[in-house]
């Protein structure tokens, strides 16, 4: 099951259950939807794509599955690229043909 992480890694944008502005890899790393752009939507720590996060809906349809059985984490995390690394990395990328990365 997904953590649900509160807040972009890199700006540290709250990004509630619900929001649509939330993008993830396939190790959880979270980035608001500008950050992930800026990334060019490649997660800087795995290299793995950036996705649109699933929502979890806050009222059961099915018994104890939903957002208030299973809530949202609320660690918040910080990425350790600094704002120089970040640049250099999307710059790379802009090379690496879509369908690579």
């Amino acid at each position: 099951m997904l953590e649900l992480r509160p807040n972009c890694e890199i700006c540290d944008r709250d990004l509630p259950p619900a929001s649509g502005e939330a993008h993830i890899c396939t190790y959880e790393c979270t980035y608001c939807s500008d950050c992930a752009r800026e990334l060019m939507n490649v997660c800087p720590n795995c290299g793995g794509n950036l996705q649109p996060r699933p929502i979890r809906p806050a009222t059961a349809h099915r018994p104890n599955v939903s957002l208030s059985h299973h809530p949202a984490s609320d660690k918040r995390r910080h990425s350790k690229w600094s704002a120089e690394e970040r640049r250099a990395f999307s710059v790379g990328l802009k090379d690496v043909p879509p369908a690579e990365r």
